[in-house]
Formats: structure tokens, C-alpha cells, sequence
């Protein structure tokens, strides 16, 4: 067997097992999405697909008493894309400050601030409860959005882009006559995109899916995320499994949209700060 041979029986093995691997990851979704068609009934047999497709099941979702779906489902978007934005901007921010500006003892307080990335979240959340009491802010939005504000990695992750941005151009800028605001808005943050939309994926992922800390802040019911009012499913009216998958399939839309619009985008994030880290 010569070597292209070779290379190509390599080449298919590899895909053969990369299409195994997607498979087994997809098959979870798939069986998701099977159990939101089916009847209640059938939801316990082994039959991967249902009798007939229940369509009618998505529609049911926003019709199941003591449900309020698409209340939830809009503080969820809410919350997550008005985090997304401040995060996106503080980071940037600061990222600017700690890249581009010189001030006395700026390294080693990168480094502080970047030393609570340590903390883990659910050691600051009793803080930050305490503090949300104390400013009157438990049960609101404010108080979910708030805390959640700032973010050491989204700093460190623009800092990584903007050092990897040419000095000679904040110089050319200043000769020009520019701001500092202007340089970090018309010189810096464009050239920081590919940086900022990775970030917005990521905050925007992990706060749509965000349970613990709007379980800990809501006590009113309009004002619950979606991943505590799917809980409901099992507890208003008994366990609907065909419904409650209906509401999780409804649920990661927003996710498989935002990936597909912003893939690329994404990919090129990522391998720029591999490169520039």
C-alpha cells in the first residue's frame, strides 16, 4: 500500500469518526425534539418516534395554567442581551485602560483584578446577595443584571486583542488631533471585533442559562428566567414531558441562531486570541 493510499484510507477513518462523534452529540437533540412531538402517553415507550406528530404541542406550551411562558422566555432574552451589552462594555473599557493608557501601578492592578477569577461564582453569591439587600434590589431586574455587569475574563480576553493592536496607530491618532474617547470608539474597538462578538456569545450563553443566581434573587413569578419556570412542568400540573420538551426546544433557539449568524466570527475570535495569548 503506497502512501496516498495510505493518507486516504486516513482521511476517511478520520471523518467516519468524526461523524460518529457529531452523531452521538446530536442524538440528545434529536430525542428532544421526537418527545415534544408525541402524546403524553407515549412519552414513556421506548418508540423513538411518535404515533402522530403533535405540532399542536408548541402552541399547548403557552396555554398550560399557571404557565407563563413567554413572559419568561422574554426575561430571559431580556436579561441576558442587557448583561451581554454592559459586560461587553465595561470589559472594553477597562481593556482599553489596562492595554492602552499609561497610569502608575496599572500591571499590578491587572493583575488583582484578574486574581478574581479565582473566586468561584457560588462563593460570591451570598455577597452579592447582601449587597442586592441592602440596595433594595432582590426580586428585581436590576438586581439580576447588576452583579453580572463586569467581568475579569471578558477584561482579560479584550486586553489579549488590543495589545495585539499596532501603538503606532494610537499615536497617529493623537497627532491627528483625536480624544482618548475617540481613540478606544473610532481606532481601537473596531479593530477589536472579532474580541467583542466572541465575548457577547459568551455572556449572552452563559447568563441566558444562568439558574442559581435568579433562583436566589426572584420571589415573584412574572418575573422568573426560563430556566426556573421550566420547572413548573413537573410541579403545576404534573409531569408533562412532551410539553416541557417542547419548552426546551423553544428555549435554545435563540442559541442555535446566535452560533449560526455569528460563527464565523466566532472561529476567528478564538484563533485570534490564540494566537495574540
Amino acid at each position: 500500500m503506497n502512501a496516498d493510499m495510505r493518507k486516504i484510507l486516513g482521511n476517511a477513518g478520520l471523518h467516519v469518526l468524526l461523524a460518529l462523534v457529531a452523531l452521538l452529540l446530536v442524538l440528545p437533540f434529536l430525542w428532544m425534539v421526537l418527545t415534544s412531538l408525541k402524546e403524553l402517553e407515549e412519552c414513556g415507550l421506548p418508540e423513538w418516534l411518535p404515533a402522530v406528530f403533535q405540532w399542536r404541542n408548541y402552541a399547548d406550551v403557552f396555554r398550560v395554567e399557571g404557565i407563563q411562558f413567554g413572559r419568561w422566555y422574554w426575561n430571559s432574552v431580556f436579561i441576558a442581551s442587557f448583561v451581554t451589552f454592559l459586560q461587553v462594555l465595561t470589559s472594553s473599557l477597562a481593556a482599553f485602560s489596562f492595554s492602552r493608557l499609561e497610569w502608575p501601578g496599572r500591571d499590578r492592578v491587572f493583575l488583582l483584578y484578574l486574581g478574581t477569577m479565582m473566586l468561584p461564582g457560588l462563593v460570591m453569591m451570598i455577597p452579592n446577595y447582601q449587597v442586592m439587600i441592602r440596595l433594595g434590589l432582590v426580586d428585581t431586574y436590576v438586581g439580576l443584571i447588576l452583579p453580572s455587569a463586569f467581568s475579569a475574563f471578558g477584561t482579560f480576553l479584550l486586553r489579549q486583542f488590543m495589545l495585539g493592536i499596532p501603538k503606532a496607530l494610537d499615536e497617529a491618532a493623537l497627532i491627528d488631533g483625536a480624544s482618548t474617547w475617540q481613540l478606544y470608539w473610532d481606532v481601537v474597538l473596531p479593530l477589536a471585533r472579532p474580541g467583542l462578538v466572541t465575548l457577547a456569545i459568551f455572556t449572552f450563553m452563559g447568563n441566558y442559562h444562568s439558574f442559581f443566581w435568579p433562583l436566589v434573587m426572584l420571589k415573584s413569578t412574572h418575573r422568573y428566567t426560563l430556566p426556573i419556570g421550566l420547572l413548573f412542568f413537573d410541579n403545576s400540573q404534573g409531569q408533562q414531558t412532551n410539553l416541557m420538551m417542547a419548552a426546551i426546544t423553544m428555549s435554545v433557539v435563540p442559541m442555535i441562531l446566535i452560533f449560526v449568524i455569528l460563527q464565523k466570527r466566532l472561529v476567528k475570535g478564538i484563533q485570534l486570541g490564540a494566537v495574540k495569548g
